[in-house]
């Protein structure tokens, strides 16, 4: 193995093992030095017409395609052949992935009035709808082979969610814009009939199948030499991603602190992220799926792809920047409850 194989592998390993701390730096960095993250969002490389629907190209959306599109590269036929055995699972994960979340914002949202400001609520109602409406993150598949779980199950969660996001995007922002108000129920209206769609097409759907492709004509075998290249690919590429969509709003929520809402916005992500990781073991559990199936259900139904809720917040709610606040409230807890599902599960099997 060469000297430049083994860096890429300690350096991987690293970012893998550090990847909380990582998430944090970029979230301090973004607050503190937004200005190059701004740069990065405000990189543009033209627009594309597709059925009469235009929308640009930026430096994030290539960022988040190519995630995408290493994504659909991981995938292996091989590792989907469990997948009629898990039918049943897998069925039930994707409409709990979809119900539990607008449920739980349909309840919160007239009980948070109580003590934010309209204007308040709308901004949390706006986030935590494009958390809810976006596919299942590719990390919950390797957050559940590190756990034990059924890798069959993960990748078809991952996948199937991907590939019909832009149907559920839209019927999940439709629905939760019943509840918003002025210019943020116009925003989500026009998501639901055509910007997300389009958006979810070119930045997640058709990169994610053409890496599928693409992994399928290099084969298993050529692409594990690249495996660890791709892996700290992947790490890095989301790591700035992540910091250049929190630069929008972190240095304002720091400059000028609205403690009601920052808190309403994690204690919401918190217990989001629980009611969907705890629902993921319930459903299981009335199902009769094994410890395996159980850890993959769990994963699929907690973890969203808020890199892709977050570029698309910054495409379509760039004069409501504050919106991106519970969605990196949520992609910060959704990552610390998964460290603590996993260790207990560890836990669990050492006993």
């Amino acid at each position: 193995m060469s000297a430049v194989n083994k860096l890429v592998i300690h350096v991987s390993s690293l970012v893998q093992a550090h990847f909380l701390w990582l998430l944090l730096g970029c979230y301090a960095a973004a607050a503190l030095a937004p200005r190059p993250g701004l740069w990065i969002r405000d990189v543009s490389f033209g627009e594309i017409s597709i059925f009469q629907q235009k929308t640009s190209i930026t430096l994030p959306m290539l960022m988040l395609a190519l995630l995408l599109l290493n994504a659909g590269l991981g995938v292996r036929s091989s590792q989907l052949k469990g997948l009629p055995r898990v039918a049943l699972l897998l069925l039930v994960g994707l409409i709990a992935n979809l119900a539990i979340p607008v449920a739980l914002i349909f309840g919160l949202t007239p009980v948070m009035g109580l003590w934010l400001d309209p204007e308040e609520v709308q901004s949390i109602l706006v986030g935590f709808a494009l958390v809810a409406a976006m596919p299942i993150a590719g990390s919950s598949t390797a957050w559940s082979q590190n756990t034990e779980g059924n890798l069959a199950l993960s990748l078809g969660l991952v996948v199937l969610s991907t590939l019909l996001s832009p149907l559920t995007t839209a019927a999940i922002l439709g629905l939760l814009g019943l509840l918003a108000t002025g210019d943020n129920a116009q925003h989500l209206r026009r998501l639901a009939t055509q910007g997300a769609q389009l958006f979810l097409v070119v930045c997640v759907v058709a990169p994610a199948l053409i890496g599928g492709l693409l992994g399928w004509a290099i084969g298993e075998d050529r692409l594990a030499l690249a495996k660890q290249h791709l892996k700290l690919f992947n790490w890095l590429t989301l790591l700035l991603l992540i910091y250049s969509n929190a630069s929008v709003c972190l240095p304002q929520a720091v400059a000028y602190p609205d403690l009601d809402f920052l808190l309403t916005s994690l204690a919401v992500a918190i217990g989001l992220c629980v009611l969907a990781f705890g629902s993921g073991w319930l459903l299981s559990c009335l199902l009769g799926a094994d410890a395996p199936q159980r850890t993959s259900l769990m994963f699929g139904l907690g973890m969203n792809n808020n890199g892709t809720g977050l570029v698309l917040a910054a495409v379509a709610m760039a004069s409501h920047p504050r919106v991106m606040l519970p969605i990196i409230a949520y992609n910060l807890v959704q990552h610390l409850v998964a460290g603590a599902v996993a260790f207990f599960l560890g836990r669990m099997r050492g006993n």
